[in-house]
């Protein structure tokens, strides 16, 4: 017999290929379990870190995110079929066994979206839609098989311990497990939805349809290490960085009195109401306070008195070219309104893009910016705006007051 070796270069691009497919795959996977900040990059050559931060069922996370399952669906193959044309199959519930044909109308990778729900009679089932090409097939083959029985069937790829006879040592051996879920008759012609039911319970439907939204793995996985990591080291960095959160807060609050004495106190209201509606707003999100999520709050603090400096200058530099006082806090907040504009725009689609890229840290960081500089816009342009020409807005500027 002949043996074929691929060269160097294209071992290291499949496997290049196969890691990266792989990385995409897992972060579809963990996106879907709605762990909240993961972390999914690979590591070396042929490694990938997952860090699931809150996960307590590790042993659900593992099997969803290292199962390489799949789904084929074939016509059951008539009574006069040839052998050679045919393949024996069991059910996955039972011991019963159908011969199936060797053609295979589509596969999980033409599955588009694929959600878990019940059926009239309460049984578990997975909705299925299927892109354009797979639905083509679909409709093709049923076109012509309405009253034929089809099969759904999940195949998944394991892994077992062995031992080498020739040298004892232990390794694992890759095999597939193969097995009907549903065999049920084509009632009329199928496209791009249908459902698939005979699933044995309710968690099954859902990992089904979580893996077949995520999409196949290209190349199996194993689990080399595997660590959980207490609260306590997280606790100690969350409370350091609440701790500089306050202390940034209160030297912003201490500059403001100094600076701008009684426009200082309204700005550090202002201040105090943004960090409030920022905080709810995450809340409402359910967002998981992190470290990233608290970078985000304190440059939030520095964007949101970098407004008020703004429009608190602009008012001074009016005053300064004649201006009454009444008539320079209205053309002072008109006037410094675009810049702040402007300002608050770039860094907002910053923020957006980091979290349309980003993921893990990162797009914790970009989500809570993006929140803090809406609430700042807010804050800056109605809530300032509303006490500073509530208190002097038609009449003239104490001395304290600016």
């Amino acid at each position: 017999f002949a043996s074929l070796l691929l060269a160097a270069g294209e071992q290291t691009k499949i496997e290049d290929y196969a890691v990266g497919q792989n990385l995409t795959t897992l972060r579809n996977r963990v996106n879907e379990l709605g762990v909240s900040e993961p972390l999914v990059q690979r590591q070396g050559r042929s490694r990938i870190v997952v860090e699931l931060p809150g996960v307590q069922d590790t042993a659900t996370a593992k099997r969803v995110l290292g199962a390489t399952a799949n789904l084929e669906f074939r016509l059951e193959a008539l009574p006069d079929s040839p052998v050679r044309d045919t393949q024996q199959y069991e059910f996955r519930a039972n011991e019963r066994v159908a011969q199936l044909e060797r053609d295979i109308i589509t596969t999980g990778n033409s599955v588009s979206d694929a959600r878990s729900s019940f059926d009239e009679n309460g049984m578990p089932q997975v909705n299925i839609s299927l892109d354009a090409s797979g639905g083509r097939r679909m409709a093709d083959v049923t076109k012509t098989s309405v009253g034929r029985r089809m099969a759904v069937i999940f195949i998944e790829s394991r892994t077992r311990d062995d031992v080498d006879r020739l040298t004892g040592e232990r390794k694992k051996i890759r095999y597939k497990e193969q097995g009907i879920i549903s065999l049920a008759t084509i009632q009329a012609v199928l496209g791009n939805q249908f459902r698939i039911t005979g699933l044995d319970s309710a968690r099954e439907a859902s990992e089904l349809a979580l893996l077949l939204r995520a999409g196949a793995l290209a190349a199996p996985i194993y689990f080399v290490e595997e660590r959980t990591i207490g609260p306590s080291l997280g606790a100690e960095n969350i409370r350091s960085g609440m701790n500089s959160l306050v202390t940034g807060f209160v030297l912003v609050m201490v500059f403001m009195l100094a600076t701008y004495r009684g426009f200082g106190v309204i700005a550090n209201v202002a201040l105090a109401v943004n960090v409030v509606l920022l905080v709810a707003v995450m809340s409402l999100l359910q967002a998981v306070l992190t470290l990233p999520g608290i970078a985000g709050i304190v440059l939030t603090v520095g964007m949101a008195v970098d407004a008020n400096v703004l429009i608190f200058s602009r008012i001074r530099e009016e005053r300064v070219r004649g201006l009454a006082d009444p008539q320079a806090v209205r053309v002072g907040f008109e006037r410094a309104f675009v810049t702040i504009l402007d300002s608050n725009i770039t860094t907002l689609l910053v923020a957006i893009i980091l979290a349309g890229i980003g993921s893990g840290p990162v797009k914790g960081f970009a989500i809570t910016l993006a929140i803090g500089i809406c609430t700042s816009l807010f804050t800056a342009t109605l809530i300032t705006r509303l006490l500073v020409e509530g208190l002097f807005g038609h009449r003239y500027l104490p001395k304290w007051a600016l």
